[in-house]
């Protein structure tokens, strides 16, 4: 019998849910190619570590972009790869239930059908990856009632309402973890003249980076390259400092947070403000955001306990939801 997968295909990382084992792959959505063959090199984990440092015949890189596929080919060979890790087989073809940005056009639904079947899927469901966010952060997405679910991922930002099983109402933005390292790699580059990598301004982000709260002197050491002398450079920068672009985003979050309860009906409203609002996503880490988002909503915030992990696990939890409305559709099997 062929096995059931639950994908979080994301910009930034790949997870991979198994039935009754839980979370088995998490690893980075990065491949690594000869840039004059196009031929695949290394994936994961081994990519991402080459990231900024390839010579001109390798070229690293996330075949995926704001949540959606924008290398089919690439796609494929990576998602192929790691989904050998975890089927050791070549005859056993699981069935894989896969997430899709809320707001996909049909054209980028059927391309993520696609890339997961060559990868070796027998059959492929889809689910919306706000529904699998609220599921597996433990949300009784069946009951009459509202809840709003935020998923920061890496390349979009996307939030909800859901009730009996479906979702209201939704709104997704392209400001999320990639989109705050950018920020800080901008802000270095104009506050300090500095050139930074996007894997130190990661660094930069989960060590000192916050969103909201009061004054913080910690500071850090970095390294870069000086924009005038061109030369190796280190210099140390404070939390406070860094706020600064990071508030800058996490603002952006806010205002698609307060656009969606909006266009919630009022009876939904009421609810949230009794439920609160869930945090799903490496984003919902990042420290002071629930804090900002309460002082700009006066809506109770909740981090979920897995946060990085609850698309995956809703994904795969998925199917045993029959009140899930627009969960488990079965798009297409491998003939």
């Amino acid at each position: 019998m062929a096995r059931c997968l639950g994908l979080d295909l994301g910009t930034t990382s790949t997870l991979i849910y198994s039935e009754g084992q839980g979370i088995i792959f998490n690893e980075p959505s990065v491949i690594a190619i000869n840039s004059t063959t196009n031929a695949p090199l290394s994936f994961g984990n081994e990519a991402r570590e080459m990231l900024g440092r390839t010579p001109e015949s390798i070229e690293a890189f996330s075949p995926l972009k704001y949540g959606v596929i924008a290398s089919f080919d690439m796609t494929v060979a990576m998602l192929k790869n790691f989904i050998g890790k975890v089927v050791k087989s070549s005859f056993i073809k699981p069935k894989v239930i896969v997430t899709i940005p809320s707001k996909a056009t049909e054209v980028e639904k059927r391309a993520v059908v696609d890339v997961v079947l060559k990868a070796g899927a027998k059959e492929v469901c889809m689910i919306e990856s706000l529904m699998a966010a609220a599921i597996g952060a433990g949300i009784e997405v069946s009951e009459p009632t509202g809840s709003m679910v935020v998923n920061i991922g890496g390349g979009i930002t996307e939030v909800a309402v859901i009730s009996l099983g479906g979702i209201v109402t939704s709104n997704s933005i392209e400001t999320a973890g990639n989109e705050i390292d950018n920020a800080i790699v901008q802000y270095l580059k104009k506050k300090h003249n500095i050139m930074t990598g996007e894997r130190t301004a990661e660094e930069i982000k989960m060590t000192i980076g916050s969103a909201y709260g009061p004054k913080d002197a910690t500071t850090m050491e970095i390294k870069g390259r000086d924009m005038v002398s061109g030369l190796p450079v280190i210099k140390r920068i404070s939390a406070d400092e860094v706020r600064t672009p990071i508030f800058e985003c996490a603002n952006l979050i806010v205002d698609a947070i307060k656009a969606t309860l909006e266009q919630t009906p009022p009876e939904l409203s009421s609810d949230i403000m009794t439920n609160g609002i869930v945090l799903t996503g490496g984003g919902a880490l990042l420290k002071g955001l629930g804090r900002l988002i309460n002082a700009s909503t006066e809506i109770p915030v909740y981090i979920a306990e897995n946060p990085i992990e609850c698309v995956a696990i809703g994904a795969g939890s998925a199917l045993d939801i029959s009140a899930v409305k627009r969960a488990s559709m079965i798009t297409r099997k491998k003939r």
